[in-house]
């Protein structure tokens, strides 16, 4: 009786988007929201920043990805789904966790848009100064 594929699932935040990352051995082929990876992430620098902890693991073409990834936008999501990515290695091989941490891809970037506040235009513009 054949054994099922071992997965492995992980979460990666960034901004307001949240990615769900599963993982298991394969062709190298990368799924965001059931869409190939070039098709839903367009711009060239999100899906470098999306294969990053792939290309310094040495892992390109070893792992099918499944991603399902929320919230946000572009930038956010590939962000987010970099960190589950990398979270999913880790998860998969400890001895990659040197190469991962000197580089950030384990650190959870908390960055956030700062709030509107009341009787300022933005969060810190103030509207503009009359003298007279």
């Amino acid at each position: 009786m054949a054994t099922a594929p071992q997965v492995t699932h992980e979460i990666g935040k960034r901004k307001t988007s949240k990615a769900r990352a599963y993982v298991k051995r394969g062709t190298g082929k990368i799924v965001v929201n059931k869409r190939p990876m070039e098709d839903y992430f367009t711009r060239p620098t999100s899906r470098l920043v999306v294969e990053q902890p792939l290309v310094l693991t040495d892992n390109v073409g070893k792992w099918d990805i499944n991603v399902n990834v929320s919230g946000g936008g572009p930038s956010g999501q590939a962000g987010a789904t970099r960190h589950a990515i990398a979270r999913a290695i880790l998860a998969i091989d400890p001895t990659t966790r040197a190469v991962l941490k000197k580089e950030g891809l384990l650190t959870r970037d908390s960055r956030k848009v700062e709030r509107k506040k009341p009787g300022r235009a933005g969060a810190r513009r103030r509207f503009q100064f009359s003298k007279r």
